[in-house]
């Protein structure tokens, strides 16, 4: 593995993807759109070759294509990118605002989660592969995630964190992943050749979840806060004993990061996915970050990290593992897909929230489509316990989670505008 070969990599596809980026934000398209299609394009094959190879992300070995020594570092590069984009996402969201919202943000991920596993699961045990039923669990529970990194870029870019959808979106998102955690554990334990399950384990797993979401929560909306009046009462005393004292500052960014990092490993020792502990650590920051100066200096991180993590998406989909019987199953579970999330979470903002308008009920709707790299974790941990069969079934949740990734940012972009004109969404120019 060599510095300039990695140097390559890194210049090429930051300088592609800033500028589709740019170019498909010209025409009222998200900029995540064009940094997706450009992981696309990277991993296409022209001949025995692709620019993918030439970056050093893959290698073609007796007409088998694998890993580069460049992947593992975009890898970490994408996953450090959701991270910080979920983190900044985290010091927008107030636990006060997000408990404002909790009944519907439970009923939307509920009915975002039951009933995208029911039409996954019939459409394969039914249909696609008839009485493969491990499969069809598998299915099931790629079709229950959500790629709440995605939707949060559209929110960011539009200004609209604080609108009640998103953080409905964002609410659900977290109590979402819990759910998809406790489904594709008892998916897992279903796939042994006994088709077992450890219920202990399950509940021990499931437990700790709801406990480190609940505890976090807790210590971001009670504790920072006494902490803090705590801190400033304490420096107040000192300044009336003597006028020459000088309180010690902090790095807070230097704090902020150690918690977006520490927090994120908590949760994927738990079970968790790390995103889901890199956006409660923002919201230990939430009611101090516009003091802190965190929002601008964590939107730097961000900048330059997150393009990595739509590129890789993008990467992620293998065109020559595409044949005509793959297509048609792909176009049927992408449409039930959109609908299993569109009206399951939309009829869960809907019972939770009567005052739910058609406008919002297509914004938390959408904005709960993207499977993104939720959906892909869930195939490939498919295709290591089932091997080359799985592949087809593989190919397909693939190509779904990034079809949703793709489709879901224009139409929410539309939909937030249906709702909240322009001249009524405020711009960093307008920020005090």
């Amino acid at each position: 593995m060599e510095l300039v070969s990695i140097l390559l990599m890194l210049f090429v596809i930051f300088v592609a993807a800033k500028l589709a980026s740019l170019l498909f934000s010209k025409f009222g398209i998200p900029g995540l759109v064009g940094e997706i299609l450009v992981g696309i394009i990277l991993a296409i094959s022209i001949g025995d070759s692709s620019i993918a190879q030439f970056l050093g992300l893959y290698e073609i070995h007796d007409g088998v294509r694998s890993n580069g020594d460049n992947f593992e570092i975009l890898h970490v590069l994408a996953e450090l990118g959701v991270m910080f984009l979920l983190f900044s996402v985290g010091l927008e969201t107030r636990v006060k605002d997000l408990m404002s919202v909790g009944k519907t943000a439970f009923l939307v991920a509920l009915l975002g989660v039951i009933i995208p596993f029911i039409l996954g699961f019939i459409y394969v045990d039914m249909v696609y592969m008839q009485g493969h039923t491990q499969y069809a669990l598998f299915l099931g529970a790629a079709m229950v995630a959500t790629s709440v990194g995605i939707t949060a870029r559209v929110i960011k870019d539009k200004h609209l964190i604080n609108a009640k959808e998103s953080r409905i979106i964002i609410g659900a998102a977290v109590i979402d992943d819990v759910l998809g955690m406790i489904v594709l554990a008892i998916v897992s334990g279903m796939a042994g050749s006994s088709g077992d399950i450890d219920v202990g384990h399950i509940l021990l797993i499931t437990a700790e979840a709801f406990i480190f979401v609940i505890a976090v929560m807790v210590f971001a909306g009670k504790g920072v806060p006494k902490i803090h009046a705590a801190i400033q009462a304490r420096n107040e005393r000192k300044w009336k004993e003597d006028n020459n004292y000088v309180p010690v500052k902090l790095n807070m960014l230097a704090v902020a990061i150690a918690a977006c990092f520490g927090f994120a490993w908590l949760a994927e020792f738990i079970g968790l996915a790390a995103i889901i502990g890199s956006f409660l650590a923002g919201m230990i920051f939430a009611d101090y970050a516009f003091e802190w100066k965190l929002e601008e200096k964590i939107e730097g991180i961000t900048t330059f990290l997150v393009s990595f993590f739509f590129v890789y998406v993008g990467l992620m989909v293998d065109i020559s593992a595409v044949t005509t019987e793959v297509i048609i199953s792909f176009v049927a579970v992408l449409i039930l897909a959109i609908i299993g999330k569109y009206f399951g979470c939309g009829l869960g903002a809907k019972l939770g929230d009567k005052t739910t308008d058609r406008n919002s009920f297509n914004i938390i709707g959408i904005g709960m489509i993207p499977r993104g790299e939720v959906g892909i974790i869930v195939a490939s941990i498919g295709l290591g316990i089932f091997g080359n069969e799985f592949l087809p079934l593989y190919t397909i949740v693939v190509l779904m989670s990034v079809a949703t990734t793709i489709i879901a940012p224009p139409l929410l972009s539309i939909a937030f505008g249906k709702k909240y004109k322009d001249e009524f969404i405020i711009q960093p120019e307008d920020r005090l």
